[in-house]
């Protein structure tokens, strides 16, 4: 009798290694993207613009009126932040919500001499679409 020869580990183990590599893969590329988008939403939400904003929409009686308070900040921003030393520009929006309900902030600045000034700042709650003025 002659035993049958024993094929590498390659032809004994590719069965498994394939999938689990490619799953491997795909699992390293999708913690990439998280890594990458946790770092631009954290320094959107460092900056001194969105903290005001969101310290105005918090403390404003018409919002806590129409979505209940605590009022929280939403992980998800859109907008873009461009600063340079003691000069910017921000234009974002970003959910917030409530015991009563959900809306959204909108807010555009511009940074001079290192201070921000809104030209934009409202909160629009999602359910009455009623937008409230945040710079009164």
């Amino acid at each position: 009798m002659n035993p049958q020869a024993q094929g590498g580990w390659w032809s004994r183990n590719w069965k498994w290694f394939v999938p689990t590599g490619c799953l491997g893969l795909l699992a390293a590329l999708l913690g990439f993207v998280a890594l990458i988008v946790s770092i631009v939403f954290g320094a959107m939400k460092s900056s001194d613009a969105y903290k005001e904003a969101l310290g105005r929409a918090q403390a404003s009686p018409s919002v806590q009126q129409a979505l209940g308070s605590p009022i929280e900040d939403g992980l998800i921003m859109s907008g873009s932040i461009q600063v340079n030393g003691p000069s910017g520009h921000a234009d974002l929006s970003f959910p917030i919500s409530g015991p009563k309900g959900r809306g959204t902030v909108y807010v555009v600045a511009n940074k001079s001499a290192g201070q921000w000034t809104f030209t934009t700042l409202a909160a629009e709650i999602e359910s009455s679409h009623e937008r409230i003025d945040l710079l009164e």
